[in-house]
């Protein structure tokens, strides 16, 4: 008998790992050009760093609302919001999904640390800085996991919405928060723009390979049984 390869999240195991397949592309992409140091992608970054950067100078207050919001949706911040996502799944005795948004989440974070120490590429080094961060720059931390957990949440809220309007909401949401989060830490002078695109690529790369893992073995479970 044929087994459909459908998750309750209203993901098709064969489309989540296309998906990851084709987001590893640009990532991998815009990895070889750093590791490459090319002249193009280094002339790119410069470029809206320096233009953003004149901007944030000229307007202290544009800078204290990017500051606010980089702040809000900081890494720990998601982390926090998808414990209580795991805490209201088990309450529901929906313990596979809520594992499965707990390794989703560790592994992004994991595997984001991993990379900066790889690559150990540095951040923007400005005359006049607006904001300052520590530690490496690729790929952006607060843009990968910003996409990560909005993807994590979209997954598990969406098939669970009632109504068009509240889903284009929680859509919109879902694409709105990771964008201007990553928009907010090259706005504010602490990553590369290279860095926050890379960031979101593999932010959402995370949660569709561990959708087509977390699937395809329940679905293999399923047939044995």
């Amino acid at each position: 008998m044929r087994t459909e390869r459908k998750v309750s999240l209203g993901v098709r195991t064969t489309a989540a790992a296309g998906l990851a397949i084709g987001l590893l592309v640009p990532f991998g992409v815009i990895a070889a050009l750093i590791v490459g140091k090319s002249d193009g992608l280094r002339e790119l970054d410069n470029d809206v760093t320096d233009t953003l950067h004149v901007y944030a100078i000229a307007h202290p207050g544009w800078v204290e609302a990017m500051d606010w919001w980089s702040l809000a949706f900081t890494p720990n911040a998601w982390r926090l919001a998808a414990l209580v996502l795991v805490i209201w799944l088990a309450r529901r005795d929906e313990v596979v999904l809520a594992w499965w948004v707990a390794v989703t989440m560790a592994a992004g974070g994991v595997l984001g640390g991993v990379l900066k120490l790889l690559f150990g590429r540095h951040r923007p080094d400005l005359l006049d800085p607006v904001a300052r961060a520590t530690g490496f720059s690729f790929p952006s931390g607060h843009a990968l996991n910003a996409a990560l957990g909005a993807a994590v949440f979209l997954l598990v809220l969406l098939p669970r919405m009632r109504g068009r309007g509240r889903r284009v909401a929680l859509c919109a949401a879902g694409v709105l928060l990771p964008v201007m989060t990553a928009y907010s830490r090259v706005a504010l002078g602490v990553h590369w723009t290279s860095d926050v695109v890379a960031g979101l690529l593999l932010g959402v790369t995370v949660p569709a390979v561990t959708v087509a893992v977390f699937q395809g073995r329940r679905v293999r479970e399923r047939a044995i049984g």
